[in-house]
């Protein structure tokens, strides 16, 4: 309760209400008029007491069975109310009364605080310290998303390194207190966006299976077989396999947000375009085109993540983040059985232009761009344009600005390199791509079983696939428990795992997967009561999601420095198998039977079993075979050895700079090689090269190649050396 208590019928002096109170040695006393301007001071009881923490003075228990708290009001005969809630609202919502105040202010205040030992000089030392590393810029969330350059007085001001010369340029970095950097935003903004943009690549998945609500109105209406009808859904995953080639470098140099403003623009387009469209050529080209620029969300929405948080945090986050592309196509199937059973397979493509138009506005105004490179370079172009002074990002300092069709190059190229030189990469992305396969197969298939032999319509139908999505949702449940056994591992070993260490999980989803295909193979007859089938297709769900995530991580630690490259190789390859296996479906259910033909990927499932265990003993040697990822563990081991922050651009200058040195050093040898064929033939010439000059007779000299077959050497260039 809040008392007043003046000495009646006269002005309390400040020393008067400043004195012991009720045996009390001190007061707390907050002056509102310098902080506040409410022109009031309010004298609050002690830290015993003090109901809320008062920066300066230590905070006590407080005693049992307080029941009055009294405050003074000074300089002050009106007793209203306002005057006595109004400061202590202030004082509550700020948690702090120094939190609008100066720096000089706060430590003036600091300083005249009573001091009672040295223990409360401690904690308020203390206090203040945390005060001032809470204390950073405060930014408006839309000046994150609408002006990502950060340009404001502390980004002007900022000692840059460099001279603003062509020479020197200043090299502009994060501040040490920037609101624009991502990794330093709030926790729940982080987890925000992770959120938002796992809804969004849940709309792109959802969308991919949800046709197969309508796959038989498409037939009656269009007059056309189940396998083309099946192109839908095919050609839309085709669409996955050249979007990665596409979006991954032009995420590198215009970065993520206004990407995704485009691509999911198209997406939205596309779909609302197959709302109309007047025959099945239209469609499936729609759909073709819908899956190519949905695919950017699948490409980059996991470059966000590793944006924002730390390797130490990025566990948890990318196993929640995995949940999206994997229920999405359990999902559609449900929503798309009972609206196109209902409505007409149209009004499937409706849900899907809605649901991707809404997730459109929705990132677009509410995600910043998070792409550390593009910020620094937009920030820098504005520094320069601002001050007139040559300004350049950190990143294009350390490695230089790679042109468009230099990375093009690279994109395109690089991926199939290493999916067809390194037998990791081959025989895990294999591995995924029969994997993935199946779960798309299961989009025909379940009609089958479900629809054509027990009879039911395409909604209950679609409730089939309620096992795969409940299978999915346990697996990245124990994956966000085993994080905790990873970390453990990380802790033992330095900070550094081993790939390996991401593999325990995959040896568990590598059985789970034929167990569960074997399972749903030879339980989906009539003779069986439905719900076994559907809980063996939980286990495949699980086992799926469990070998995913987890040879996902395997892949990233093994090539680090060419994770974008080995991960774009995997789409393409696991795309391409996710749109054949729906295709042949329905003719090998026809020709082998339901038990028999569910089996098929069973069997395959089973051959691959041993990949994880094999990897898992092995992989170490294996990757010191292996030419891309030895060297990209000899560049994290360098960095890591001579103490420099293990970023990703980081570790890719590093690796330029190794690949330069090892260029030069082949460039040497064979200059030697070449110096040592020519000596003798040198000296031998030397009388007869400087008396005559040399006359070209047109034909070429056994000289002019080297054992090595690199340049041509002729006989002027061994006169000009002699």
């Amino acid at each position: 309760m809040i008392h007043d208590k003046m000495q009646d019928g006269k002005t309390g002096s400040r020393e008067s209400l400043l004195a012991p109170v009720e045996g009390r040695t001190e007061a707390c006393f907050i002056n509102v008029a310098e902080g506040w301007g409410l022109g009031r001071t309010i004298i609050v009881p002690t830290a015993d007491f003090c109901p809320v923490s008062v920066p300066g003075y230590p905070q006590r228990r407080k005693k049992k069975k307080k029941k009055k708290n009294r405050w003074y009001i000074h300089e002050s005969r009106v007793y209203s109310v306002v005057y006595l809630v109004k400061p202590v609202y202030v004082y509550l919502r700020s948690n702090c009364i120094h939190a609008r105040q100066t720096p000089k202010q706060r430590a003036a205040m600091a300083s005249n605080s009573p001091s009672r030992s040295s223990v409360s000089s401690k904690t308020a030392t203390e206090a203040m310290d945390a005060e001032s590393l809470r204390m950073r810029p405060q930014t408006g969330h839309f000046s994150l998303v609408f002006h990502p350059s950060g340009i404001n007085a502390e980004t002007l001001n900022h000692p840059y390194w460099g001279d603003g010369t062509e020479d020197s340029p200043f090299v502009v970095d994060f501040l040490p207190v920037d609101a624009y950097n991502p990794t330093t935003y709030p926790g729940w903004k982080k987890w925000c966006i992770t959120l938002l943009h796992a809804f969004a690549t849940l709309a792109v998945s959802f969308v991919s299976s949800a046709y197969s609500g309508g796959a038989a109105e498409i037939i009656k209406e269009f007059h056309v077989s189940t396998t083309v009808s099946i192109l839908g859904i095919s050609l839309f995953v085709v669409g996955f396999a050249v979007g990665p080639l596409i979006w991954a470098p032009l995420s590198e140099s215009f970065g993520r947000q206004i990407l995704f403003f485009g691509t999911y623009a198209a997406l939205t387009a596309f779909n609302a375009g197959a709302v109309g469209a007047p025959n099945m050529t239209a469609l499936v080209v729609l759909r073709f085109f819908a899956g190519a620029f949905g695919s950017s969300p699948l490409t980059n929405s996991g470059g966000v993540i590793a944006d924002m948080f730390s390797a130490e945090e990025r566990g948890m986050a990318t196993a929640i983040f995995a949940a999206a592309p994997f229920l999405g196509p359990s999902l559609g199937p449900i929503a798309g059985g009972f609206l196109g059973e209902a409505a007409g397979w149209r009004w499937i493509m409706a849900l899907m232009a809605i649901f991707t138009g809404v997730m459109w506005i929705v990132v677009s105004l509410l995600v910043p761009e998070t792409y550390a490179p593009v910020l620094l370079r937009k920030r820098a172009a504005k520094l320069t344009a601002l001050t007139g002074k040559l300004h350049i990002s950190k990143m294009d300092s350390i490695q230089g600005r790679q042109t468009m069709g230099a990375r093009f190059r690279t994109s395109l190229s690089r991926p199939w390199i290493l999916l067809f030189r390194e037998p990791i990469v081959l025989l895990i992305s294999i591995y995924m791509a029969i994997v993935y396969g199946t779960m798309y197969m299961m989009f025909p298939a379940f009609p089958i079983v479900f629809q054509q032999g027990k009879g039911w319509s395409p909604g209950v139908g679609g409730l089939a696939f309620i096992g795969i999505a409940v299978g999915m949702i346990f697996a990245v449940s124990y994956a966000i428990h085993d994080n905790k056994r990873y970390m453990a591992v990380v802790k033992a070993h330095n900070g550094v795992a081993p790939p390996e260490a991401r593999l325990p999980p995959a040896i568990i989803g590598s059985v789970l997967l034929p167990v569960g295909l074997f399972w749903f193979a030879w339980t989906n007859g009539n003779d069986v009561h439905w719900i076994v089938p559907i809980i063996g297709s939980g286990f495949f769900a699980a086992g799926l999601v469990l070998v995913f995530l987890s040879l996902m991580g395997y892949l990233i630690d093994s090539y680090v420095i060419f994770a974008a490259s080995v991960l774009a190789a995997n789409s393409v390859l696991r795309s391409l198998f996710g749109a054949a296996f729906p295709l042949f479906t329905s003719y090998m259910y026809r020709d082998l039977g339901i038990h028999w033909a569910s089996s098929v990927p069973a069997f395959l499932a089973l051959a691959c079993l041993p990949f994880p265990f094999l990897f898992y003993k092995y992989g170490e040697q294996i990757r010191l075979r292996c030419k891309y990822a030895a060297e990209a563990a000899e560049v994290l081991k360098r960095m890591r050895e001579s103490n420099v922050e293990v970023g990703e651009d980081e570790a890719i200058a590093e690796a330029d700079e190794l690949e330069r040195q090892k260029t030069l050093e082949r460039q040497k040898t064979q200059e030697r090689r070449r110096s040592s064929l020519l000596s003798p033939l040198s000296r031998a010439g030397t009388g007869r090269a400087s008396a005559m000059p040399f006359v070209d007779t047109g034909v070429e000299s056994p000289v002019e190649s080297t054992v090595e077959g690199s340049e041509k050497i002729t006989e002027k260039d061994v006169n000009a050396k002699a």
